[in-house]
């Protein structure tokens, strides 16, 4: 899983590559967490554009991305998400927890 951050002025990018499943989700929330600690984003955007598969674990990385810009008083929006990682964030009901575009 390949994980990439981009951004200036509090707007953080964080774009994801790869499958994103029980094997991987620790290491992103690690990652997650690391970026949004140090660069204390007013707006988090995860890009999902390059995510080849998702299972449950993609939830909790996406709720522990939400939580922790949350705490910062910031707001999270997930942006291209392929067709079958939709399928999973929808029945877990996310779209009431985060925008999607």
């Amino acid at each position: 899983m390949e994980l990439s951050c981009t951004g200036e002025d509090r707007e953080l990018c964080i774009s994801l590559a790869g499958e994103v499943d029980h094997h991987r989700a620790r290491g992103l929330m690690e990652g997650i967490d690391r970026e949004v600690g140090i660069r204390l984003p007013r707006h988090l955007v995860l890009d999902l554009g390059g995510v080849t598969f998702m299972d449950s674990s993609g939830i909790a990385v996406l709720l522990r991305a939400y939580k922790r810009t949350a705490e910062l008083g910031g707001t999270v929006v997930v942006r291209n998400v392929p067709e079958q990682a939709g399928k999973v964030l929808r029945t877990a009901g996310l779209e009431r927890l985060l925008r999607f575009e």
